[in-house]
């Protein structure tokens, strides 16, 4: 709860009110490597913080399963879309180690922002840095070069090689596995 706290406090921080409000609606989970957050089809109904673990969305496309996003300790995720319009999820949300989380039902969510205003900015703000994230990365599916792609991620995230099976990490950077060793043995040269 330390580093939850601290994570949010380095966001914005909140008031001696909604503080206590805002942290009793977070319910702490411990699941098993290969859980399934959300299923394909299924409502995401919670915003979730990654205290320890993996986490890996991904999605089917043409009987293959394409990596939209990875992350490891820290972090916060979601199915947005599915969240925000309580529909079926088109994404799968899966644990790629056994994960120590904190989960938000969306309608807790919902009642806090329409509360506390500083909730609400508090939220506003970890959707805005999620939507950077996203943009950076397709930015970088864009314009980058394969090489560029796994070097940044290799520099932002190192331990991610360690952690990630290296099928996710070449669909994440939108590649190969192949094209991906050909870059990893050319960057150990």
């Amino acid at each position: 709860m330390d580093d939850f706290l601290k994570n949010i406090r380095n966001i914005s921080q909140l008031s001696e009110e909604s503080l206590p409000a805002f942290l009793e609606q977070w319910k702490p989970l411990s699941l098993p490597k290969g859980h399934l957050l959300v299923r394909e089809g299924a409502i995401s109904r919670y915003f979730y913080y990654l205290h320890r673990g993996g986490v890996r969305i991904f999605y089917h496309k043409n009987d293959k399963e394409i990596t939209e996003y990875l992350t490891l300790d820290n972090s916060y995720f979601l199915s947005i879309m599915s969240f925000f319009q309580q529909s079926p999820s088109r994404l799968i949300i899966q644990l790629l180690e056994p994960s120590e989380l904190l989960a938000i039902h969306h309608d807790d969510l919902m009642r806090l922002c329409d509360r506390f205003h500083d909730v609400e900015r508090l939220f506003r703000l970890m959707l805005t840095q999620s939507l950077i994230i996203s943009q950076v990365r397709v930015d970088s599916l864009q314009f980058e070069s394969a090489e560029q792609r796994y070097k940044k991620l290799l520099d932002q995230q190192p331990d991610m090689l360690q952690r990630v099976p290296l099928a996710y990490i070449a669909s994440y950077l939108g590649i190969t596995q192949e094209t991906l060793s050909r870059i990893r043995a050319g960057s150990r040269l």
